[in-house]
Parts: structure tokens; sequence; C-alpha cells
């Protein structure tokens, strides 16, 4: 593939060029209810043409390599409409010529594994919780996504990477009567098939949440000191606080940018804020992003201090700040964005029990289900909690909604958790959809809440 790669290469005239061929491999299986809804297998490929001349840069996305030489003269032309329009002239940031090829260390290659066996295991988690005579019905889904990358550019570049994700995910409900309730469950990684055949607790812990909600009291309205549990913090801290650290969100909004930028006090002294692509056996693992840059862990708070920033190649160019490999696509339909990869708050000192002690009368917290981020301000669902009476867990309660400013938000943080604990299954649907986006934070405390509810 390399030479197919190269041959396109050397036939444009500009003073820089790469291009990305996949090959993408999907299997899907669903459930919805007892009922068998999908099961099969896709296998696609294309390539993307990225090229910079004269300060305009353009991307040209394409299937067939018959049609390569359209594909360079469109790219061409539109670089050339870039030139004469732009603003600014596009310039990348200098970055090291690599030449590599990774496959990640995988328990168990799903490619390996037959369909029918992951069907037979789909089923299982599907009718543990269907086994529930409160459980009304299911929606769970088997995942893979198998990316085969070759990547290779005009400074002379050539990397090959696989990417292998694989998921069971969906949702539970439940019902008495006219009241409905249900719970999120996913489990899965990047580190191979065998995550997914141990995960029977947490099915069925879910299974028993769904219920357990059908008698919870709806929360009651108002600010409230909280606990929020791994996964609420994790998806706190990629949407309200993780897009505004990647570079091109920020760039052409000057509040925002002033608000962020490098040395300004955010958030409470006791808040790191890293990420970190480069952590073995995790959703967000990669070596090198899409533009053939290394993947780095970039620290983007340190001590409530903003310390630096997610890249492309260009971003960091117009920014005059370090490269941080964090320009990726969805697939090979797509030219590279920024992207978070594995975004987290870094642990404390405390165990559980301390913070329930610490926080003494509130709320615990857990699970996101959905929500919005306007600017600084946010607005999240979650999925369910417990009242927190003299350090000690109470009465479950469900319908909790969660709204805030970022910045109050990050300074009312008082205590955080030894316990972190990353993603399994993630997402973000940021201009394009990323299913490895991975994020996380230990146990947190944070004052002072809008706790929307009765």
């Amino acid at each position: 593939m390399f030479d197919t790669l190269k041959s396109i290469l050397s036939k444009i005239q500009a003073e820089y060029a790469d291009i990305r061929h996949e090959i993408k491999k999907e299997t899907r299986i669903a459930f919805n209810g007892k009922e068998l809804t999908e099961i099969g297998t896709n296998t696609t490929d294309g390539y993307v043409l990225r090229i910079l001349h004269k300060g305009g840069f353009s991307s040209v996305a394409f299937t067939d390599p018959a049609n390569h030489e359209r594909a360079i003269r469109t790219a061409l032309e539109n670089a050339d409409l870039m030139t004469k329009f732009a603003a600014h002239p596009v310039v990348f940031k200098s970055t090291d010529i690599i030449k590599d090829e990774y496959i990640p260390n995988l328990i168990e290659d799903p490619r390996k594994i037959t369909i029918d066996e992951k069907l037979q295991l789909t089923r299982r988690y599907n009718e543990m919780a269907l086994n529930n005579e409160k459980v009304a019905t299911t929606n769970i889904n088997y995942v893979e996504l198998i990316r085969e990358k070759h990547f290779i550019s005009t400074e002379g570049s050539e990397i090959k990477e696989e990417l292998i994700t694989t998921r069971i995910s969906g949702l539970i409900t439940s019902r008495d009567g006219n009241l409905i309730q249900n719970v999120r469950v996913g489990a899965g990684g990047s580190n191979g098939f065998a995550i997914l055949k141990t995960q029977e607790d947490r099915f069925e812990k879910k299974s028993r949440i769904a219920v357990d909600l059908l008698k919870a009291q709806p929360v009651r309205g108002g600010r409230h000191n909280a606990i929020v549990n791994q996964n609420l913090g994790g998806v706190f801290t990629h949407e309200a606080f993780g897009h505004f650290s990647e570079a091109d969100i920020i760039e052409h909004n000057r509040s925002m940018r002033e608000k962020m930028q490098i040395g300004a006090t955010l958030g409470s002294d006791i808040v790191d804020i890293v990420d970190d692509p480069t952590l073995p056996n995790q959703l967000g693992h990669y070596k090198y992003d899409d533009e053939g840059v290394a993947a780095q862990r970039t620290q983007l708070l340190k001590n409530g201090v903003v310390a630096g920033r997610l890249h492309s190649r260009r971003t960091a160019a117009a920014f005059q700040e370090p490269l941080s490999g964090h320009c990726i696509a969805e697939d090979y339909r797509y030219a590279p964005i920024i992207r978070m990869g594995t975004i987290f708050i870094e642990p404390g000192a405390n165990d559980f029990d301390t913070l329930l002690d610490k926080l003494g009368n509130g709320l615990y917290i857990l699970d996101a289900k959905g929500g919005q981020t306007s600017g600084e301000n946010f607005t999240f669902g979650a999925q369910y909690g417990y009242l927190v009476e003299n350090g000690k867990l109470g009465k479950m309660v469900r319908d909790i909604n969660i709204s805030g400013n970022l910045y109050n938000t990050l300074k009312n943080i008082t205590a955080i958790g030894n316990d972190l604990q990353l993603s399994q299954t993630g997402g973000c649907g940021k201009g394009q959809t990323n299913i490895r986006s991975c994020f996380g934070t230990p146990h947190l405390i944070i004052n002072d809440l809008i706790i929307g509810g009765v």
C-alpha cells in the first residue's frame, strides 16, 4: 500500500501533501427486547488526500484509486481558492519524520472470534436484564470497529497503525404502570475482546438500578454540595472543559480564547487535568494521530491554571504552541480535526469513605444521561443518585439535572478521590463521531451545584 500512496503523492507539485488510506471493518449485532434486529459485517475503504500550497490548505476524500488524479486537481484548485480568499495563509508546525508500524497488544483479537460467539455473548447480557420482571425492554448492541490505516507525507513519514474497538452497550428500561425509568449500560475498550467476557456484574447491577429507580423519589431542586462519580465527572471534564482546550474551538472566539489563555486561573488549586492518548489498554489509546504526529500526554490544567492545549499542525503554528498529536478523523471519509484522546482529572488522596465524611450532608450523583453546553455554561442529566446524611448513603433519588458555569464549577471542586476510573465506552459528536473518546475522573466533591428537581 505504501508504494501506491507514494505513486499518488509523486504527482503532486505542492509545498506539502499527505495521504491516508483506511480499510474499515464493522460488525454490528442489535437486540430490541428479545428480538434480534441486526447482525452483520461490512468492509469499506477509501483515501483522504490533503494538500498545502502557497498558504492554501484543502482536503479531498475518495474511494476509487483510479480517481486519484481528479482528487489531486480538486485539492489543488481548492487550495488555490483558499489562498485567494482566506484571511491568513495556513502554516504547519514542523514535526518529526516517522517510519513505524504500530499494532496494539490485544487480549483476544476480535477478528479471530466467530460472529456466533459475539452473538451469544450479546444475547446473554441482554437476557440477564430481561429476566427481571420489572424490566420492560432493552436495546443492547455489539459494535466492533477496526481501522487499518496507512499514512504517508511528502516530508517522508510512513506510518501503519491499527485501531480496534469493541463494545456491548445500550439501554435497560423498567416500567411500573405509567412510570418508566431507564439506565445506560456499556462495557468495552480498545485492548481486545476478552474484556467483554466478564461483564456479568455490570449488567446485573444496571438492571437492579433500573428497577430500583421505580421506587426512588425525585430529587429536591436547589443548590447542593455533592459527590459526583467517575463517569459523571468525566463527562463534565470532557464536555464543559475539554472542548475549550481544543484550539480550533476557541481560535476565533475572542472571549473564550482570552479566558483559556495559558496561565489563566480557572479552577481550584487541587485540580489537574490531563489528556493522554498514550495510556495503553485504554479506550482512547493511539500512537499516532491522523496527521502522522506522535500522540503526547498534554497537561491542560495544573493546580487550576491553564497549562496546555490540544492542537493540529495548523493550530499549533497559529498559536505558536507545541504539537500534541490530537488531530483525529472518524474514518476514511473525513479529514482529521482536533479531538480529545483520554481526558481525565488526576487522582487525589481521599478514599470514598473519607469523601462521604467530608461531604457530611448532600447528594451522591452518578452517571451522565445526556446534556449540552452553551459557551461556558452546561446542563447535564444524571442517571440516579443517593441522599447523603451525616456521611452515610441514604435513599435513592432520580430525575436529576445539573447545571452551572464551567469556571465556577471548577473552582468549587473541594476534594478529589484516589479512585480514577476511565470509561470503557465513549463517544464524541464534534463535527464527526469518535467512539474512542475516553474520559474519567476520581470521585469529586463539588460544592454549590445547581440541581434541577421538584
